[in-house]
């Protein structure tokens, strides 16, 4: 019998686990590439990429630390990614960070959701026509326009 898989590979049960992991490597869809990158949340403002270098580099070999900033402020806005060279590290980081504490702030480790980080991110939600057709109601006011009239701020 076999097992199919996310790559389209076919797993069949008499396949050792090195094997396993050759067809997953070797396959040329990025489905399994996401297991290795993780989100590392509730950072406190005094970590800094050295910091958490230092905090992750035991569960195995990073390849990469982004932690997005706010340049109003000029903090980090408190989140990081970090991707791991192999997926089995970045598992053992979720296992030992998640609800550990740095810095006196609980952080949230898990993985990386792909999906939402190629949302057209680099677009504002109002430069579609879609967002404007969303927040009209059928009287023609906007939903914002109905709010403020609720709140007795309307002109």
């Amino acid at each position: 019998t076999s097992v199919p898989v996310l790559t389209g590979t076919p797993i069949t049960n008499n396949q050792t686990s090195i094997e396993i992991q050759r067809i997953m490597a070797s396959s040329s869809e990025p489905v399994l590439h996401s297991r290795r990158s993780l989100y590392v949340g509730g950072l406190a403002d005094e970590v800094t990429e050295p910091l958490l270098r230092a905090a992750m580099i035991p569960f195995g070999p990073i390849q990469n630390i982004e932690i997005p900033m706010d340049y109003a402020s000029g903090k980090h806005k408190g989140f990081a990614f970090v991707e791991y060279s192999d997926a089995e590290d970045a598992h053992e980081c979720i296992y030992n960070l998640d609800g550990s504490e740095l810095y006196g702030r609980v952080l949230t480790v898990n993985l990386q959701q792909h999906n939402r980080a190629n949302l057209n991110s680099n677009k504002a939600v109002w430069s579609t026509d879609e967002f404007f057709q969303t927040m009209q109601d059928p009287g023609g006011k906007s939903a914002i326009e109905g709010a403020l009239t609720e709140e007795g701020v309307a002109r």
